[in-house]
């Protein structure tokens, strides 16, 4: 009888209906791919049956969260083939169709449902997000999407992201370890602080402030005085408390809020930084109509945003059903474009767009090393199911900004006066 991997490695060629690019082992010790490559660790017959029972990326994030699959080798190239040979193939679910048109790929499904077992669905890892039919981004269910994410404990997201505990793309000088983590962060915190035009005295409200990093920083190095709103309780915690430390409880507070809610403007300027993909394309306008009314005239607002590319058809968007089951319930992402037009349309002038796309990839990057280095105290942490969604995360993001599938766009956007003004100088990159 051949050896389980042989098989497994010959029934995904026929689906797929090209050479496997990657090693298989499975769980009789098996092995059977190209030599050196990216080995699949196939650990158990459960991992087949969450793909047959859920076909493409959900049972792979399924068999991936449940330890029931695993890589051996380059963890990126072996994430950039499956991207190549699975994520990018649903985008044009004909294959597949066509694929079992074939008897020869019927015939392997077939096989893999006779090596899986027992037919009975596994159940989802705890991890998943049930999901229910409800409205989606509504005060309650954005405060629940927020919970999941952030509440998983302070010192797990201290472990990832270093001291600074900024999560979202820092700004580096160079690639290479000669810039630290750290310093990058610093720098993009500046970066908003300068494009943001903030000198002492100025009134900032920091939306979606995380564990207060902008916050503390803007106060500290510019001296204003901000209010910083957050759904996470655990994040408002240890936001107050460094704010304390830092003997800046006179000029900032942190509330856990609603940016809905915000009700004491005007501010002279409103950050926003990775806050916005989590809004929902439904609710963008209402955002940016919220924020618009928080300035007074002549207030910046610096939007940094994570931006996907445009589809050819715009109502075929759907949710990444790994992201949405296991990392960001409701995260939706739109096209930079989409952003801005947004914010026109709200009232604002955009002044300025940067790219900084490839800064995400090397932030990430960073982040993925330092999961790994304590990879064990990580999993004590939170579970190793979420430290294994994190890795798998992180490491797929970093290579979708590397390959130009994602993008991230700071948008620097002025209320302008009744009479035009903006306020910003004839030059406006003074921030460089």
């Amino acid at each position: 009888m051949p050896e389980a991997a042989s098989r497994l490695h010959r029934f995904a060629e026929q689906l797929l209906g090209v050479p496997l690019p990657m090693r298989i082992r499975a769980w009789d010790g098996s092995q059977a791919g190209p030599p050196g490559a990216p080995t699949l660790v196939v650990r158990n017959r459960r991992a087949l049956r969450r793909l047959l029972w859920k076909p493409g990326e959900l049972g792979l994030a399924r068999a991936w969260v449940a330890g029931d699959l695993d890589i051996e080798g380059d963890f990126y190239a072996a994430l950039d083939l499956l991207s190549g040979l699975v994520w990018e193939r649903e985008e044009d679910t004909r294959s597949l169709v066509d694929a079992l048109r074939d008897p020869g790929a019927r015939a392997s499904v077939r096989g893999l449902v006779k090596m899986a077992g027992l037919p009975v669905p596994p159940s989802p890892p705890r991890e998943e997000v049930p999901r229910h039919r409800v409205r989606r981004h509504t005060k309650r269910t954005d405060k629940r999407a927020v919970s999941h994410h952030y509440d998983v404990g302070n010192d797990f997201y201290r472990l990832v992201l270093g001291p600074s505990m900024v999560y979202s793309c820092a700004y580096w000088q160079t690639p290479d370890a000669a810039t630290t983590l750290e310093d990058a962060q610093r720098d993009k915190l500046d970066l908003i602080c300068r494009k943001l035009a903030l000198t002492p005295g100025l009134r900032l409200l920091d939306v979606g402030c995380g564990w207060g990093s902008l916050a503390v920083h803007a106060a500290r190095e510019h001296g204003v005085r901000v209010v910083g709103v957050t759904l996470s309780q655990e994040q408002a915690t240890y936001a107050r408390k460094r704010v304390a430390e830092e003997g800046l409880t006179d000029r900032v507070e942190i509330r856990v809020q609603d940016y809905r809610d915000v009700s004491d403007g005007p501010f002279d300027a409103v950050s926003s930084v990775g806050m916005a993909e989590h809004v929902g394309s439904e609710q963008y306008l209402a955002y940016a109509r919220d924020l618009y009314a928080l300035l007074r005239p002549g207030g910046r607002l610096l939007n940094h945003q994570i931006a996907r590319r445009p589809q050819s058809d715009e109502d075929a968007y759907s949710l990444d059903g790994f992201i949405d089951a296991y990392v960001f319930p409701d995260g939706e992402l739109a096209p930079v474009g989409t952003t801005v037009t947004h914010l026109e349309q709200a009232g604002f002038e955009v002044r300025d767009v940067e790219s900084i796309r490839e800064h995400y990839a090397l932030t990430l990057r960073r982040w993925v090393t330092a999961l790994e280095a304590d990879w064990a105290r990580a999993q004590q942490l939170t579970s190793p199911g979420r430290a294994r969604v994190w890795r798998l995360y992180m490491a797929a993001c970093a290579l979708a900004f590397e390959r130009n599938r994602l993008g991230v766009n700071q948008v620097l956007a002025v209320r302008t006066s009744g009479a035009g003004a903006s306020g910003m100088p004839l030059r406006a990159r003074t921030w460089n």
